[in-house]
């Protein structure tokens, strides 16, 4: 017993110089990870900038193996390659980082997100959809992952996916996107009417104005439904909302109101609406319209007389034009030549006076789009401002 006890004081020592020894190769061996760890940075960034960005990636893996906290690191790098186009070197370097089994949850999700918005720019929206799926369901980033799927739902137009994403995105967000909504139902309307199903595009129509009662253009299709099958009073109805809900459109129906009057035979009824829309709003449309009216009721001279009274008010190059017209209607000879001269010169300054534009970032084009080609948002676009308004 006693030579057990001398034999424990004799290795206490030893385990304790031992236990030293350890300790001192453990910190060199930190040491020397520390010292290769910016050595390795050092040469993947020499590799990127004499344009070998294979061999860079390789170092940069091989940095994670030996450190993983050198995610965020990697993210970033993925990122950037993604953002110069490089998107297949963006994939294997976020495929690489969810490979890691010592990725803690949050990094794991975070390079998801990277990993789909990789596939979105490269097109393969089907893996970007499977994972942005995964990742809505995820709080952190629920409402990104909602947006980016919005997107590709937008693209491939599958406006049933849209809708129910976006109802989804407006809890999360706490923002309503009934406006939004309204917009996907007017696109399935469409698709419905260009498939003949009339009463499949109304349906439709009466969803979107049941989501937004302010959508424009709900009440533009629902018109043309209700025209094309000769309902024309109901057509003028539902044209005529459009001036409550938002007056800057009302000159993109007022052509088809003044005719949908006509078919109904109610010539006084059409010179009673545009007479009174006139003086709540004195739009360009609207005039120009009018005097069309007056022409056909009380002659060229009279819609004469309404045009010069009118721009005496508000000076225009449209007005201009209308009167012009009705000028070259009578006129003849050098005088007529003289006025066809000034109707080209009058007819490209109005050229800049016509047209629709994005209020949130200026793109402009001569067509209405519902959607804005520059942004991508919807309901920004509108009737270029009516000078005189």
């Amino acid at each position: 017993m006693m030579n057990g006890q001398v034999l424990l004081w004799l290795l206490l020592p030893l385990a304790a110089a031992s236990g030293w020894v350890a300790a001192r190769i453990e910190q060199r061996r930190h040491a020397r990870q520390s010292l290769d760890l910016p050595s390795a940075y050092f040469k993947g960034l020499s590799f990127l900038l004499n344009e070998q960005p294979d061999k860079a990636i390789e170092v940069f893996i091989r940095v994670l193996e030996v450190n993983s906290e050198t995610v965020e690191t990697h993210l970033a790098l993925g990122n950037l390659f993604r953002r110069r186009g490089e998107v297949e070197r963006a994939i294997r370097i976020h495929q690489n980082l969810i490979a890691r089994p010592t990725l803690d949850k949050d990094q794991r999700s975070q390079a998801l997100l990277e990993l789909g918005q990789d596939y979105l720019k490269a097109g393969l929206f089907d893996r970007a959809e499977n994972l942005f799926l995964e990742l809505a369901e995820i709080r952190a980033h629920s409402e990104q992952a909602l947006k980016l799927l919005l997107h590709i739902y937008q693209q491939e137009r599958e406006w049933e996916k849209a809708i129910a994403v976006t109802r989804k995105l407006a809890r999360v967000s706490g923002r309503s996107r009934d406006d939004v909504i309204a917009q996907y139902y007017c696109e399935l309307a469409e698709q419905a009417h260009a498939k003949k199903n009339t009463p499949g595009a109304r349906d439709r129509l009466r969803q979107a104005l049941a989501a937004d009662r302010s959508c424009v253009r709900a009440s533009m299709l629902l018109g043309d439904l209700e025209s094309e099958e000769g309902r024309y009073a109901d057509a003028i109805k539902a044209w005529r909302r459009i001036e409550d809900q938002d007056v800057h459109y009302l000159g993109e129906v007022a052509g088809r109101i003044a005719d949908a009057f006509r078919r109904l035979g109610d010539e006084q009824g059409l010179y009673d609406y545009f007479r009174a829309a006139l003086a709540r709003h004195g739009g360009v449309a609207l005039a120009l319209t009018f005097a069309e009216v007056v022409k056909d009721r009380d002659g060229p001279k009279a819609a004469e007389k309404f045009v010069v009274e009118w721009l005496r008010r508000r000076p225009n190059v449209h007005g201009l034009h209308q009167l012009l017209m009705l000028n070259l209607v009578e006129a003849k000879g050098p005088a007529r030549d003289d006025l066809l001269l000034l109707k080209g010169i009058i007819e490209e300054l109005r050229g800049q006076h016509q047209g629709y534009a994005c209020v949130q970032c200026g793109f402009k084009g001569k067509a209405l789009h519902w959607l804005c080609p520059g942004c991508n948002r919807w309901n920004t676009i509108k009737p270029i401002q009516e000078e005189g308004e």
